[in-house]
């Protein structure tokens, strides 16, 4: 049995009369012929029967007093309406031109134009750590705390040409963060930077310090966050000083290959 068959009376009524307009003015029959299609779907749920359709006429052939600029798009549409229905792909966001690069050395040699970002906690504290280093190099601590800002936003100074990011991560300092917490907080830093037109940051290792968090796991929300922007983050590190058992194993590897030459 043909697809026509599934049609009700009623149906078959509303697209008998949607024909006829269809077959009026240009105008008239470009909107009916889209709601014509439009009603077969609707009604049966498949893309196509055995139904011809008006064609819609081209724009040439429409008279200026009766031309309108929705007829266009309304021409456009009607031929893809009748496609057939399928699920919805996920569609993936478009890439950006981020990168993530690590460098050994001072945060704060990083170029003057970039912005910093740390993490710390809703109350500022402020008190171990890289931390220290940020509160005394860029004060602001009156400032900072009049953003009120929680845990899971971003406090920002401003620093000459460069926007200082403070991530907060908890919500004192003596707490421990989450990666959720994390990811909110980069996720706030990441709208400032849009808005301001951000495209770098110097960072350390954010939240593994200190904080205890797991760096590949935080580099990989850093991906998640920023991969479909245009924003450039540089990770500094300070390189490792030997310890004292390295220091005298060092010495007595000398002091051997000194007395005991082959």
């Amino acid at each position: 049995m043909g697809k026509t068959a599934d049609l009700t009376a009623v149906q078959k009524a509303i697209i008998d009369t949607l024909k006829q307009e269809a077959n009026k003015t240009p105008r008239t029959a470009t909107l009916a012929t889209l709601v014509l299609k439009h009603t077969v779907i609707s009604c049966i749920g498949v893309s196509r029967i055995n139904i011809n359709y008006p064609p819609c006429p081209s724009r040439d052939l429409i008279p200026r007093q009766q031309y309108s600029p929705l007829m266009d798009s309304t021409v456009m549409m009607s031929s893809v309406c009748y496609k057939p229905i399928s699920s919805v792909d996920k569609v993936k966001p478009a890439e950006g031109s981020w990168s993530v690069r690590h460098v050994k050395g001072d945060l704060f040699s990083a170029p003057i134009d970039e912005a910093l970002a740390h993490c710390i906690s809703e109350d500022c504290h402020m008190g171990a750590g890289i931390a220290v280093m940020f509160k005394n190099k860029f004060k602001g601590m009156k400032d900072l705390l009049e953003q009120k800002k929680v845990s899971g936003q971003c406090a920002v100074l401003r620093r000459e040409e460069r926007f200082v990011y403070y991530l907060i991560t908890k919500k004192r300092f003596s707490h421990k963060p989450t990666y959720d917490s994390l990811r909110k907080s980069l996720e706030d830093m990441k709208c400032h930077c849009l808005q301001n037109g951000v495209t770098s940051i110097s960072m350390p290792r954010i939240g593994c310090g200190l904080d205890r968090l797991s760096w590949d796991k935080v580099e990989k929300i850093l991906e998640q966050v920023f991969h479909t922007t245009d924003i450039s983050i540089t990770v500094y590190s300070l390189p490792m000083n030997p310890t004292e058992k390295q220091r005298n194993q060092k010495k007595k590897v000398s002091i051997d290959v000194f007395c005991n030459p082959d």
